[in-house]
């Protein structure tokens, strides 16, 4: 959330040297300009894969369900990892890779090394990464980007690669637009899409924090809807080779990336990583070809890229083609937004579905479990109107439990926060991607999310949400006196919270304070 940085700005350029710090960082931007996008390599999806190993295990069961889709739902952070690793070691000829954030930590680590792999067995490896989140990865991707079967592009990139924050006080109309897609496509036979990136706390493997999140791995006739939007993605004007924005790697980096200290799967966390991950049925299932997919309509559903310059039209934006593929719902909604905003004319929009009859149910992040505590601010003003209309709203607790989850890692000990985006309408059909329902969202950054119309996976998915709300959630009423109440359970007995549990007092006057600023377009 790019409100962080703003924050961030403010505090440094109301200090004695903000007027000289200022004038530095135009001058040094005025110096650092992006490259011209000329004689770029081109590239578009293989289409005939169907000779690859993945294309042989999909084909038969593609044709015994011409036009549709096979669907796996991927709850667990430890099986999303295993599948991204498992496909990317299966791979043959190519692997298609786009992502919002992707951490120089453990699980980004193992992932890199497994494209790697794929292209030393000359699999064609293209690397689609939003620049907003790489700072720390300058020299692990220039060194990808040497290799003869990988090409990196780095989406909207900053031309400052030092003092990147700092770009935006002179940059900031086209920075804050963002590239949050998520997406992992092997061979244009299998993908992954949905609400993870590339991290230790995504893949159940973070120590401090881990995030309760959905992925759906797919096969059939969406995934070629998947290779066609990344091939658009990789070739729009706002996709910069990585080899012309930073600096030319160290030669130095190939003999650290053999060294056995810096290789994650030698280190004691991530051999004990993966051999969970070796112990799990889903591994084994994967292996042996045992996956049992649901088959259904499925349609993906993005932005256009040129979202990204503030072009694209309403009929290009994911929204607009969500409403389109989806009816409203007439009976039930169940909503799960880690980051949910609202705003006026949404807060109108789910107070008039209750009013037609619909049961509307929202999940999002407590104050004392998100992330980002400036998204609280856009929120926050929205509760009463909607618990007004008869709307049930829930908060994840930042606690942890032993308690098992649909949406859970088993065993985790870890605090949770919320950062699944899904929703189900009248148990039939289902959302699952990186979309939030927040402004940033709609207007700013770009997003991608299947809709599959499947109502066995739908109830499970909502049977997952009811799962996280009993246990892992507070519920929020007006109390008798008009005040906003938080209620949980624990051991049995109903506990009621006047004030946001868990949330300290500073923590509660920022949010207050920020909530005045006129920033709800920001978050």
């Amino acid at each position: 959330m790019n409100v962080r940085m703003v924050t961030s700005l403010i505090h440094c350029t109301s200090r004695a040297f903000g007027p000289i710090l200022v004038a530095g960082t135009l001058a040094l931007q005025g110096c650092a300009q992006l490259p011209a996008q000329v004689q770029r390599s081109e590239s578009v999806a293989f289409q005939n894969t169907g000779d690859t190993h993945l294309g042989r295990v999909v084909a038969p069961l593609a044709q015994a369900h011409p036009g549709k889709s096979g669907v796996v739902a991927l709850p667990q952070g430890i099986d999303a990892f295993a599948a991204r690793a498992r496909l990317a070691d299966v791979a043959e000829r190519s692997l298609d890779v786009q992502y919002y954030i992707w951490h120089n930590d453990m699980s980004g680590n193992l992932l890199f090394d497994a494209l790697r792999r794929a292209a030393d067995r000359g699999v064609r490896v293209r690397l689609l990464l939003d620049d907003n989140n790489t700072a720390d990865l300058d020299d692990v991707l220039a060194e990808l980007a040497l290799h003869r079967n990988i090409e990196v592009r780095l989406f909207n990139p900053f031309a400052m690669r030092s003092w990147r924050t700092l770009s935006y006080l002179s940059d900031f109309a086209r920075l804050n637009r963002r590239m949050h897609n998520k997406s992992f496509t092997a061979d244009n036979q299998v993908t992954i899409v949905g609400g993870r990136n590339v991290g230790d706390e995504y893949f159940g493997a973070g120590k401090d924090v881990q995030f309760v999140d959905l992925d759906v791995m797919a096969i059939g006739e969406v995934v070629h809807q998947v290779s066609n939007d990344f091939d658009l993605y990789w070739a729009s004007d706002s996709a910069y080779p990585a080899d012309r924005v930073l600096n030319a790697a160290s030669p130095s980096l190939t003999i650290a990336a053999s060294n056995p200290a810096a290789d994650p799967e030698r280190s004691v966390p991530g051999a004990a990583y993966l051999e969970a991950i070796r112990r799990q049925q889903y591994k084994r299932q994967m292996v042996e070809q045992r996956l049992s997919f649901e088959w259904a309509d499925a349609h993906l559903v993005s932005d256009d890229p040129s979202k990204v310059e503030g072009i694209a039209s309403d009929d290009q934006l994911l929204w607009s083609r969500l409403k389109r593929i989806l009816p409203p719902p007439k009976q039930e909604l169940e909503l799960v937004s880690p980051y949910f905003v609202p705003g006026a004319e949404g807060v109108e929009h789910f107070v008039d579905l209750a009013r037609r009859g619909a049961k509307i149910t929202i999940l999002t992040n407590s104050l004392e479990a998100t992330d980002v505590a400036a998204v609280q601010a856009g929120y926050a003003k929205r509760r009463k109107p909607l618990l007004e209309a008869g709307i049930a709203l829930f908060e994840m607790k930042r606690a942890s439990s032993s308690a098992s989850s649909a949406f859970r890692r088993p065993g985790s000990s870890s605090a949770a926060s919320l950062h699944a985006k899904t929703f189900v309408v009248d148990r039939s059909a289902v959302f699952v991607g990186s979309f939030n329902f927040d402004p940033r969202s709609a207007r700013l950054n770009t997003e991608l999310g299947f809709v599959i119309e499947c109502p066995a996976m739908a109830a499970t998915i909502a049977d997952g949400v009811t799962g996280l709300l009993a246990e892992r959630a507070y519920r929020v009423r007006i109390g008798p006196g008009g005040a906003l109440q938080w209620m949980e359970q624990i051991d049995g007995h109903e506990v009621v919270h006047d004030e946001e549990p868990g949330a300290g007092f500073w923590r509660q006057l920022g949010v207050s304070v920020l909530s005045l600023l006129p920033v709800e377009w920001l978050l």
